[in-house]
Formats: C-alpha cells, sequence, structure tokens
C-alpha cells in the first residue's frame, strides 16, 4: 500500500515559487533541518554559509506564522515535518565563445516547500524534560528571535512610509514660516545686510543665509541638500537649478535656497533661460 505523498502530508505549509537557484543546491540545504525542531532548524539556517539557506529561512518563518495565526499553534512546539524542492523553469542564455560559436548557459529556478507540524504530546513532555535538565530553552529562545525579525521589520516599513510623507514642499514651507516669525520677532531692530556680512561679530544662523532668509550655504558635502532647501544656486553665473533640472546634478551648489521665489528675490534666474531676453528683444525692434 502506498504511503502519503510528499504533498499530501498533513501540517502547516508554506511555498517560495521560482527561487533563482538551482534544486539541487536547495535540497543539500534541506536535508539538513527536515525533522528538526524549530529551533534547531532556525539556527542551522542562520549559521550555514550557503545563500540558499536565506529564503529557505524566510520560507521556515512563513511555515510559522501560518501556523500561529490560521491554526492557533505555538511555535516553541513546530518541527519541520516535511521539506522539498522542485524543479523550477530554466532560463536559457547563450554565452559567446572562441571561432563564433556559443554555449548555453542554464539559470535554474526551483520551487521551496517548508512544511511544520506540532509535536505529539509524549514528545512535548521529553523535550520539555531534555532541555530542562540541560538548563536551556533553545525553542523558547528560536520564537523570541522569529517575533523580534517581525517586529523590527514591521517598524523599518512605518518609519519609511513615514518619511516617504514629508516632502521637500512641505519643509520649504516650514522654514518659510519659521523665518518669519522670526523677522517679525525681530521687527525694526532686524539688519540683513548687518547680519549677513563680515563685520558681524556673532556667529549666528544668519551667517548661513548669504543670499537671504530663504538660502543657506553649503555644508562638509557640496551634493548634499540641507533639510529644507533642495534648490542649487550658482554665485558666478547667478543661475539655480531645480531637482528637476538637467543639469542639477552635474551643478556644485555654492548657495542653496528654499524655493524658486527666494532665489529669484536674490537676484538669480532659472537655468536654462537668460535674464537680457527682454533687452536682445528691444534692441531687434528697434533696429
Amino acid at each position: 500500500m502506498a504511503g502519503t505523498k510528499t504533498n499530501e502530508r498533513p501540517g502547516t505549509r508554506a511555498r517560495a515559487s521560482h527561487v533563482r537557484s538551482s534544486a539541487y543546491k536547495a535540497r543539500e540545504v534541506l536535508d539538513l533541518i527536515r525533522g528538526k525542531s524549530y529551533a534547531e532548524a532556525a539556527e542551522i539556517l542562520q549559521f550555514s554559509e550557503r545563500g540558499i539557506s536565506e529564503d529557505i529561512l524566510k520560507v521556515l518563518d512563513s511555515a510559522v506564522a501560518n501556523a500561529e495565526h490560521n491554526d492557533s499553534q505555538l511555535a516553541e512546539e513546530l518541527y519541520v515535518s516535511a521539506c522539498y524542492a522542485d524543479e523550477g523553469p530554466t532560463l536559457k542564455r547563450w554565452r559567446p565563445r572562441a571561432r563564433g560559436r556559443a554555449t548555453r548557459i542554464r539559470k535554474r529556478t526551483c520551487h521551496i516547500t517548508v512544511v511544520v507540524s506540532r509535536y505529539s504530546d509524549a514528545e512535548l513532555e521529553a523535550i520539555r524534560e531534555r532541555e530542562a535538565a540541560a538548563g536551556r530553552s533553545g525553542s523558547t529562545q528560536a520564537a523570541e528571535a522569529r517575533r523580534a525579525r517581525v517586529a523590527q521589520s514591521r517598524a523599518r516599513d512605518e518609519h519609511d512610509h513615514d518619511h516617504e510623507e514629508v516632502s521637500v514642499e512641505d519643509q520649504a514651507a516650514e522654514i518659510v514660516d519659521a523665518t518669519a516669525a522670526s523677522m517679525a520677532e525681530a521687527g525694526e531692530d532686524y539688519d540683513a545686510e548687518q547680519a549677513d556680512s563680515d563685520q558681524d561679530p556673532v556667529v549666528d544662523a544668519d551667517d548661513a543665509t548669504p543670499f537671504g532668509p530663504l538660502s543657506h550655504a553649503p555644508i562638509d558635502d557640496v551634493h548634499e541638500a540641507p533639510e529644507g532647501y533642495p534648490i542649487k544656486g550658482n554665485a558666478d553665473s547667478m543661475k539655480y537649478h531645480q531637482p528637476e533640472g538637467r543639469w542639477y546634478e552635474q551643478t556644485v551648489a555654492e548657495v542653496w535656497f528654499a524655493t524658486p521665489a527666494a532665489a529669484e528675490e536674490a537676484g538669480f534666474t532659472e537655468a536654462g533661460t537668460s535674464a537680457d531676453e527682454g533687452d536682445a528683444a528691444e534692441e531687434e525692434e528697434t533696429d
């Protein structure tokens, strides 16, 4: 009588399809964790030098998460009941060789499946007695380590999402509001020319604004924009470049501006335009 097929074994499974590795390489690592507890399997994969171990560890963690969420099981009570790798489609490429010949390159793929099941009550009791006698609890540590990795991944995703929501325009608007508030507090005693001159003995925030309150001097890395100042200015040509401009990346910023209006107020013109186009047009009309 035929036994249970591998793909019909009971338990909670997870599968990764089209992994860019050969099934042979995956099977060599899967043979190391088959029948092991979740703690032992995770430890083996973390310290394995094979590159495919990272993908298999992700599949193992996914299977354990499915068992916890869908079947209400504890990660400490699970073991790898089955794991296998099926061959996937092969990408065929060609490599040129001598005398006009070519050799085929086969880029293998595979489908990795990991099935986890719960130990029986008798097996769990024996495992706990062995761990208590040895003075360790490897299964609990592995479960806690997996939960910590999941928490770190979620926190990293939330941080990236919050960082994307703050746009450059919002930062520039905050700087404009803060500058207007400080100038309003200073009142009539505020002298921008005196604050920006070299004769000013006091080192304050105005010393970093050589072309008005909405400008900023370059920082240590001339290619890195100060926070809230995305526009580059070139003092020699008196041109300013916006982030979407054609020569933005090639331009070395001698001054940074928060808004295009601040650059134009300081006497700069946008790159690609000429300040004397109107004068040239008038001369043509006169001629």
